[in-house]
């Protein structure tokens, strides 16, 4: 593991009220101490977790005013002695001081190199390191309070908790191989029976989280279907609250996909406009309707608007066989015209619910808000509830534990002998172990952490 001293902006490298160095190390007070000078003292003989007024110079040159923030190791983020300069937010002036620190011993931090010294020197887990990363990017409530669970440590809680479990019983069946004069596997099977079933079901539930965990929290693919001039562009616009999409009585305008995102209550909704689905010779056109296809298959959600004033035909049918299998809302809309379908047929049609609308006129846009809220249960964020995982790692490795666990059962069902379980509960511990970051490749950590931002 490196041990050398590292620096790097936190701060975001624009014009703002105050600007952030980072120094960690076992050179950090050392080095900071050569370019902070301040009132008849040094850094060095302070205390941990002080603030300290002063000056920053480059040799004899006075660069800024500045506020140091000292935190001794290892109760730092860290675990390494760290030093923060809180400087003018001026990129120029931060530049100059990361230059001073650099010129002074410390080498620029790689990405996430701050990060990955907290997980290498045992303050943080891998999951909690990848919380990190999630909750700077997070977008919406849902993926903050999910980031901040996982941070705080109930999906690496639950996995210990877990994985205890295993490693008890794997201990159990070798001491009774190594012994077995004092340690009886007799009716041993039955008894593991019962103990692995509920491990086997809780590690299925959290993988049965993970899907809908990834989706709210990177955003509810929401894809937005109709026939041309059913009004999709139309409940776009009125969705982002702004005109987006071109809003023509000319059929087959939208010929692309266009793609916005809008909050709703604590979740963010990828809102997908996309051509109109009809039979066309147009070839233009034919491509807009088959990329609308595309969309619609990999949609979280699908929203489908229904011009009411004009009877159903094939392309109707096309689109109702689009929403088989798929979370969708049917909008009757242009109810401000004379209808030809009521909202009943397109319900028995569709087998789903059925909101009335105006997309121009916004009419019932506050139904189709509430029915989405329903539909991804968005009144229970915020409220405690059971752990989500939201990284597709963590759910592969889960996957990876859950067969391995079934195979156990499976040998156990068939009547094989003891230390063939051992194997396969073996990878079981394993698999959830590189959930934490225990028996994970160099590789895999820094392939990790190069995806975080530079200073974190």
């Amino acid at each position: 593991m490196k041990t050398d001293t590292i620096a790097a902006i936190a701060s975001g490298l624009t014009h703002a009220g105050i600007g952030i160095i980072r120094i960690s190390g076992e050179c950090a007070i050392e080095i900071t101490d050569r370019i902070f000078r301040m009132k008849d003292k040094k850094l060095k003989d302070q205390k941990s977790h002080t603030v300290h007024y002063g000056f920053i110079y480059d040799e004899e040159v006075q660069l800024d005013e500045v506020i140091v923030v000292l935190m001794r190791g290892p109760k730092s983020f860290t675990a390494e002695d760290v030093v923060e300069i809180q400087c003018h937010g001026g990129p120029w002036i931060m530049k100059r001081i990361l230059e001073a620190v650099i010129k002074n011993g410390a080498r620029i931090a790689e990405p996430g190199e701050f990060t990955k010294r907290a997980f290498l020197n045992g303050r943080i887990d891998l999951s909690q390191a990848e919380a990190v990363m999630s909750l700077i990017q997070s977008q919406n409530n849902f993926a903050q309070k999910a980031s901040m669970d996982q941070l705080k440590g109930n999906v690496s809680g639950k996995i210990k908790e877990l994985r205890e479990k295993i490693l008890y019983e794997i201990a159990f069946i070798e001491a009774a191989l190594d012994d077995p004069e004092h340690i009886s596997l007799d009716g041993y099977s039955d008894k593991l029976m019962d103990i692995l079933n509920p491990i086997i079901e809780q590690v299925a539930e959290l993988i049965r989280t993970a899907d809908n965990g990834k989706m709210l929290s990177e955003g509810i693919k929401t894809v937005i279907l109709g026939k041309p001039n059913a009004g999709k562009s139309s409940l776009l616009n009125q969705l982002v609250g702004e005109d987006r999409a071109i809003v023509t009585d000319i059929e087959g305008t939208t010929r692309d996909v266009l793609e916005e995102t809008i909050r709703l209550n604590g979740i963010s909704l990828r809102l997908i406009d996309t051509a109109g689905i009809r039979d066309t010779d147009d070839k233009i056109e034919q491509i807009g309707v088959e990329k609308a296809k595309e969309q619609a298959h990999k949609a979280d959600l699908i929203i489908y608007v229904v011009d009411s004033s004009k009877q159903l035909d094939e392309n109707d049918k096309q689109i109702m066989e689009i929403l088989k299998g798929k979370k969708s809302l049917i909008l009757m809309n242009k109810i401000d015209l004379t209808a030809n379908i009521t909202s009943d047929e397109l319900e028995k049609l569709t087998d789903c619910p059925v909101i009335c609308i105006s997309a121009k006129e916004g009419t019932g846009i506050s139904q189709l808000e509430k029915a989405i809220e329903d539909m991804f249960d968005v009144g229970s964020i915020g409220k405690e509830q059971q752990i989500t995982i939201t990284n597709v790692r963590h759910k592969t490795a889960l996957m990876e534990a859950e067969e391995s666990l079934l195979m156990v059962r499976e040998s156990m069902e068939m009547g094989m002998t003891e230390d063939l379980f051992t194997i396969d509960l073996m990878n079981a511990y394993e698999a959830l172990g590189r959930i934490i970051g225990e028996s994970v490749e160099d590789d895999l950590v820094n392939e990790i952490f190069s995806k975080f931002c530079m200073g974190k």
